[in-house]
């Protein structure tokens, strides 16, 4: 504050702070609003003038990156992607709603894909109509890596594996592997990054997008993913389902660039999997 004082001088102290709280101070290219956000020599301070960048905040939300297409977040476990029959507003596209909403009322974002309630990770938004039906309908070839991380019981067979199967899904909404071979077709490809037998850390790569695919293959190898009762898991040594989309590769539908964005291994992932003495 003492340096925006300085340096406005010749303006009430009262229209200097103003620029903290709109949001139209950053520095280092990060968004402040703190009076005692610490500076030091060769720190570059930038002033917004007009309308300032809106400030987001929110536990179960971060954005990774956005721009005025998209919308890229690191969504937290136990946050549903979009509205369901019982819940409404506690959900990623609401808050994600509420936050453009707040530069111009006008502003919408739309669906792409989604993510379980107990998945954490990587997810996207477009940001007007016309970038969400580009992207779903060019889905596979934009979409150039899709890749979760998983802590599943026991050890699989094989270090690495593709796993094919063609699902559907039951009156009580569970997606189960099909053995007639009716369904959709389902393909996921797997490596085993860490194990102590008790507990395997896979990272997985998803050549389909099906509702519940990975969830589903994992029950049908006898592998289940930790805190997964619905798929058959028998423990739930981190209290949660230990489940995160960990990198999102596109094509960006409008400048065409590469974009590439990953996430680190949840640490109680890595926790679990620790070699036991």
């Amino acid at each position: 504050m003492s340096f925006l004082f300085k340096a406005f001088s010749d303006q009430s102290r009262s229209s200097v702070k103003s620029l903290l709280s709109k949001g139209q101070v950053s520095v280092n290219g990060e968004t402040t609003t703190r009076f005692d956000t610490p500076l030091e020599p060769n720190y570059v301070v930038e002033i917004t003038f007009g309308k300032g960048r809106i400030v987001f905040n929110h536990p179960m939300v971060k954005i990774v990156w956005e721009d005025e297409y998209l919308i890229v977040v690191d969504k937290k476990q136990g946050l549903l992607s979009v509205a369901s029959g019982r819940e409404k507003e506690n959900t990623a596209y609401h808050i994600l709603s509420h936050y453009v909403k707040k530069s111009d009322p006008r502003n919408k974002i739309f669906v792409l894909h989604r993510l379980d309630r107990e998945t954490s990770g990587l997810m996207m938004f477009a940001k007007n109509r016309g970038v969400q039906s580009d992207l779903q309908h060019t889905w596979n070839d934009s979409i150039t890596k899709r890749s979760y991380v998983a802590v599943v019981e026991g050890r699989p067979e094989k270090d690495t594996d593709i796993i094919s199967s063609f699902l559907k899904e039951n009156a009580g909404l569970k997606v189960y592997v099909s053995v007639s071979g009716e369904g959709q077709e389902a393909i996921t490809r797997y490596n085993l990054l860490r194990t102590n037998n008790n507990y395997s850390l896979l990272e997985l790569d998803l050549e389909t997008g099906r509702k519940n695919q990975i969830r589903a293959q994992m029950e049908s190898i006898g592998h289940p993913i930790t805190g997964d009762a619905k798929y058959g898991a028998e423990s739930n040594p981190s209290g949660r389902l230990t489940l995160h989309a960990r990198k999102l590769h596109f094509i960006h539908p409008i400048t065409k660039e590469k974009m590439r964005f990953e996430t680190p291994v949840p640490s109680v992932f890595n926790a679990l999997v620790k070699k036991t003495k």
